[in-house]
């Protein structure tokens, strides 16, 4: 691209020696003060490589002509590098702001999650005491009239995580299906679209945090 410019400026008829040296001038140095020499070095060598040489043909060999179309060749790699120096700025600075913006979305995230832990709590305190003798006995008695909970399903043709979810011998609550996603991933590659036949293991033993995790996750996604 310098080349093409070279041989476009060495090939025009030029202005005064002054005008372009003092348009030119002030532009190299700002942009030696604004990150050019960070950002392009290459870049930048070259326009102070231009430049100088036409300083040396205007002071050393007093060459008028000669030093005029250093400077004008100057000038434009100048505007051109300018140009470069603010996309470049700008495409960091959107980048900072995506980092930003990133570490907000995910503090945001760990902010609901202590609220729905906390709120899970609260409510388990205000919920009545129970006998440990009636509770162990209302546990037995299930046991001995229920089936056992099912460790596993086969999907049936047009169901949906919710809705297996959802079912009364899985988890009788539709927002629990990401915790048969999580468990399940390497079958299920869009959570969205299931396969009849398809057979998935339902998790039984998860925590009270996976659960209320996996509530606000499906709220999310709904």
């Amino acid at each position: 691209m310098y080349i093409l410019l070279l041989s476009t400026v060495l090939a025009a008829c030029s202005g005064p020696v002054s005008s372009w040296r003092s348009k030119t001038a002030p532009l190299v140095e700002a942009l030696g003060n604004h990150d050019a020499p960070e950002l392009f070095p290459q870049e930048y060598r070259s326009l102070l490589e231009t430049f100088e040489h036409g300083e040396a043909l205007y002071h050393v060999r007093e060459d008028d002509k000669g030093a005029d179309q250093y400077y004008q060749l100057a000038f434009q790699k100048a505007e051109l590098l300018q140009a470069e120096v603010s996309r470049a700025k700008k495409k960091r600075d959107v980048e900072a702001q995506r980092r930003l913006d990133e570490l907000a979305a995910k503090a945001a995230e760990e902010q609901l999650l202590r609220v729905a832990v906390e709120e899970e709590i609260r409510l388990r305190a205000q919920s009545l005491p129970r006998s440990t003798d009636v509770v162990r006995s209302g546990q037995k008695k299930s046991k001995e009239t229920q089936p056992p909970l099912p460790s596993s399903y086969t999907v049936r043709r047009g169901e949906t995580l919710p809705q297996i979810s959802a079912r009364t011998e899985i988890y009788n609550d539709s927002t629990l299906w990401p915790i048969i996603y999580r468990a399940n991933r390497d079958q299920i590659r869009d959570p969205k679209r299931l396969w009849p036949g398809q057979v998935f293991v339902i998790p039984r033993n998860f925590s009270r945090d996976e659960a209320v995790e996996a509530r606000r996750y499906s709220n999310k996604n709904n």
